[in-house]
């Protein structure tokens, strides 16, 4: 077991015992999707790529892409960013996976 992996379970058992919530202590995003219309990401690190059909966005351990037509960023907040649009897919891609 790595450093890191200790050091990620020892969050979460921290996390458990503390009654925190995992996504606080182990910056995990919070992604609330709104029917196939609309996507907040709570927890980000910005956006890596931007396009009407294509989105991708930095979180903790990797990134996360939405797909679909006529995306559009509403909000983008230092702690928040939505997404409307017709969504298609939301996937999470670990660091340096092509998409």
């Amino acid at each position: 077991m790595s450093f890191r992996d200790l050091q990620k379970k020892l969050k979460k058992q921290l996390s458990d015992f503390l009654e925190i919530p995992h996504d606080v202590m182990l910056d995990l995003p919070k992604i609330v999707l709104v029917g196939n219309l609309q996507v907040f990401i709570e927890n980000h690190r910005g956006i890596v790529e931007y396009s009407t059909e294509k989105i991708r966005v930095m979180v903790g351990e990797g990134e996360v892409g939405i797909t679909g037509r006529q995306l559009v960023l509403r909000n983008i907040r230092t702690d928040e960013i939505c997404v409307e649009g017709q969504i298609k897919s939301l996937s999470f891609l670990a660091p340096g996976e092509v998409w």
